[in-house]
């Protein structure tokens, strides 16, 4: 079959075709599975090919077979001063490079290409192309590099790659349902291009991998059910709000009742069934004389629920004993006393109602912590989702006791090795079974196995098999078993799950249609949450959030509940994108956001109530997208002020994709205040700090960006004063495009900038796939993915098909040695 793909002009020179079908045809060495269309047209001429195709051939248009020459004229006039033989400025010269011919050097095609399109070059002071001049050469260049890139396809390759902390977590849930602490088990991975499933920084070192023998033995006998484990405590403390450390008497979880006050919520997982000590830490304010009072603490998930009265004159904290099962079960504990007015926000049909019908009394005791110390008194490893899933089988005999380990065994090993198992990958599990078997019980036998496994370098590490007979150099199809773990971590951070891998096993899963289901079922799926947590979590600055620490005496009303909220915003706005397949343009331009009472009393949006976030209409525009955002305005500022350059350079990265380079060293401090100790404003310091030759260029582009943000504060409140400064917020880039606030900015980002925009979200988001650094012949495929995405707008789950479905993912390059 031959295809000419349609193109944002007319037609993509390039042919697809049976690869083997057409080098029997043309009797050359295609060598990939695209050529370009001219050299496929001097084949077929050459070659005298049957009529029909040669029919074929002669029906596409004219101008479409004709490769364009790239204009010499451009370079000459406009690069060649700054990057000649003999003056190689950033070690680029142009003097050599072939206009006929851009594949012979695409990587430095490419730079031309971004530096001229961001308008970053020529610099300012150097003669300048009118805007039509440059559009046209960054048409005609970026043209003849995708006909190019599309001739010969290069998808790369990885290496081998080691499981991130999250991924390892996520994959021990889904093979064990054990929720597992990744930040409290495992250290920080590294990050390479702004990602930490890059898998040229995930090394291994002794010490890493005594971290990951100590957590799959914690692990496995957590699933098994060891019945030695050892009593230990797990203790939670009550947000505290403010530099004055008062405690948060609002209800402050969706699991808490209405009625609630000074409660908390958690979560924890009884290993075995036996009895836990539950302590509660309760605060007690202002009484003298003996008064009851009930806490309760509702098991949610469990069997019970327990009830306390205590003497408030006397009584410092309660303790009660119950006996539970295992599994994970959220507590909530309330004090119900019903003695001052409070707010309630009722959700009936969407409505929200304040109720003031509850009172409450004014020093009322309070819960600050809760502690869970066991087990003790062990009477059985109980019945759990972990115990199903490893226990297939049950010996009724010893006889049976090593056909069902290995039952076990090969079961838990397909899906942790995340392929069918052979006999070579069960033996070493099972000597590990046979040998703990002699000393102890069948389960401990199992345990011991299980914990080999989640060590094994085949659970550890993601690794490519290259098919038989493949040509070192040359690219081949990846198989359906690596195909699915590269889509379940990309979209799960997490190994397959039984559907993928039994489509893989069956050869189904690189069918377009298929590929395309699985898809959006994964994206349908709440694990698609890793998503939003990894990939938006580290492209936009998120995870970042839970670090910061503003100045509490500027920043009275800032703490760990508003800090929270401020990055679930964000998360949620992402998450809303994803699931209902929006364009990634509402990342900028939102007409609404998701926000919870004091999230809204922040940002001074009336008629929100409670802590549950929902959606909200906005009426102001500067809280429109991510420039309006808390978490992005908080996570770009200083601890004590704000920072244009800090704001201006996010935009610059991680929105248009052109980040500004690293400052060079002993680059001075602001003049914050003149030689006569007058304070300057910070537009006035930064002006002087840009008559610096060596600041000016990158300033040029950061600071009018930055300030048309200044009037969010350094935790994202709105302001028109900087002290006793009006504050400017208008701004020019060197491109001419001018601006006044947040608003003008946005605007200016989606209609001028939005090929920018979605470039670099798509860039990510490959990288991110991808597991590694794109390198310059991925930018043909970020390209051609914008193109098929922008006839509806660039919604996100084109953006993900795209990626899915490109050369880089579905392919691999055989290497050399």
């Amino acid at each position: 079959m031959y295809v000419i793909t349609p193109a944002i002009n007319g037609f993509r020179a390039v042919l697809c075709y049976n690869q083997a079908t057409l080098e029997r045809f043309l009797n050359v060495d295609i060598r990939s599975d695209c050529i370009s269309l001219s050299t496929a047209l001097r084949a077929l001429k050459s070659a005298l090919m049957a009529p029909a195709l040669v029919m074929f051939a002669m029906a596409v248009p004219q101008a479409v077979a004709q490769e364009q020459a790239l204009s010499a004229e451009f370079l000459q006039q406009y690069c060649l001063a700054c990057h000649s033989d003999s003056n190689r400025t950033a070690n680029v010269s142009v003097a050599q490079l072939d206009t006929t011919d851009v594949a012979l050097h695409a990587d430095v095609w490419e730079k031309i290409l971004r530096k001229v399109r961001s308008s970053e070059m020529p610099p300012p002071g150097m003669p300048q192309p009118e805007p039509s001049v440059a559009a046209e050469f960054s048409s005609q260049l970026e043209q003849a590099l995708d006909q190019a890139g599309a001739a010969r396809p290069d998808p790369g390759r990885n290496t081998i790659h080691r499981l991130n902390r999250v991924e390892y977590s996520n994959a021990v849930r889904d093979l064990l349902a054990i929720e597992l602490d990744s930040e409290d088990a495992l250290p920080v991975d590294d990050t390479g291009y702004g990602f930490d499933n890059i898998a040229d920084v995930l090394s291994v070192s002794p010490v890493l991998l005594e971290r990951y023998i100590s957590v799959a033995r914690k692990v496995s006998r957590l699933a098994v059910g060891s019945q030695d484990v050892v009593p230990s405590q797990s203790t939670w403390q009550v947000p505290r709000r403010g530099r004055t450390e008062r405690l948060r008497t609002q209800r402050i979880s969706d699991d808490l009742p209405f009625a609630s006050r000074g409660g908390m919520s958690v979560t924890h997982y009884f290993p075995l069934d036996a009895e836990y000590v539950i302590t509660l830490d309760v605060r007690l304010q202002g009484f003298s004389e003996k008064q009851p009072h009930e806490i309760r603490l509702p098991i949610k998930a469990g069997l019970h629920t327990i009830g306390a009265t205590f003497f408030a004159s006397s009584a410092r904290e309660e303790k009660t004993t119950p006996v539970v099962r295992r599994g994970a079960s959220p507590y909530g504990a309330r004090d119900s006393d019903k003695k001052k007015t409070a707010q309630l926000d009722i959700r009936l049909d969407g409505a929200r109602l304040n109720l003031e019908e509850l009172t409450l009394g004014d020093n009322q005791p309070q819960v600050v912590a809760i502690a869970i110390d066991g087990p003790y008194n062990v009477t059985s490893s109980g019945d759990t989702p972990s115990r199903q899933r490893i226990f297939v089988c049950q010996p009724a005999t010893k006889a049976d006791e090593e056909p069902c380990a290995r039952d076990i065994l090969s079961t838990l090993a397909r899906r942790a090795y995340r392929r069918p198992v052979t006999n070579d990958d069960v033996s070493p599990l099972m000597g590990v079974y046979q040998r703990a078997r002699l000393e102890t019980e069948f389960e401990v036998g199992i345990q011991r196995a299980l914990q080999a496994m989640l060590v094994s370098p085949h659970f550890l590490f993601r690794v490519e098999r290259v098919p038989e007979g493949s040509v070192p150099g040359e690219s081949h199809r990846v198989s359906d078993i690596d195909l699915a773990s590269r889509l379940s971590f990309f979209l799960w951070s997490s190994i397959p799950d039984e559907e993928l891998l039994l489509l893989a096993e069956q050869g189904r899963l690189h069918q377009a249609d298929t590929l395309r289901q699985q898809v959006r079922r994964m994206v349908a799926d709440p694990r698609s949450e890793a998503l939003v947590q990894n990939f938006a979590g580290q492209w936009l600055f998120l995870r970042k959030v839970d670090t910061i620490e503003p100045d509490p005496e500027r920043f009275e009303t800032f703490d760990g509940s508003l800090r929270t909220a401020m990055k679930r915003e964000t998360e949620m706005l992402f998450e809303e994108i994803l699931r209902e397949d929006l364009s990634v343009l509402n990342l900028l331009n939102s007409d609404h956001t998701y926000l919870n009472q004091q999230l809204a009393e922040h940002y001074e949006i009336p008629n929100v109530y409670g802590p549950q976030f929902r959606r909200v209409e906005l009426t102001n525009p500067n809280r429109g997208g991510l420039l309006g955002h808390a978490s992005i305005l908080t996570v770009t500022s200083y601890a004590n002020r704000t920072s244009v350059v800090q704001r201006g350079a996010w935009v610059l990265e991680n929105l248009l994709g052109t980040p500004p380079p690293p400052p060079p060293p002993n680059v001075p401090e602001l003049e914050a205040e003149s030689d006569g100790g007058e304070k300057r404003s910070m537009r006035e310091a930064m002006e002087i700090h840009r008559t610096n030759a060596i600041c000016a260029s990158c300033h040029a582009r950061m600071d009018p960006i930055g300030f048309a943000l200044e009037n969010y504060d350094a935790i994202g409140r709105w302001r028109t004063m900087d002290g006793d400064d009006v504050i400017d917020a208008s701004g020019k880039l060197p491109d001419g495009a001018e601006f006044n606030g947040p608003t003008d900015l946005r605007d200016l980002l989606v209609s001028e900038y939005r090929s920018e925009f979605v470039s670099t979200a798509t860039e990510k988001l490959l990288t991110y796939a991808l597991g590694r650094g794109l390198e310059y012949y991925d930018r043909p495929v970020v390209r051609a993915i914008m193109r098929e995405s922008e006839a509806d707008n660039f919604r996100l789950g084109d953006l993900i098909n795209g990626v899915v479905e490109s050369t880089p993912f579905l392919m691999r390059r055989t290497p050399t040695q």
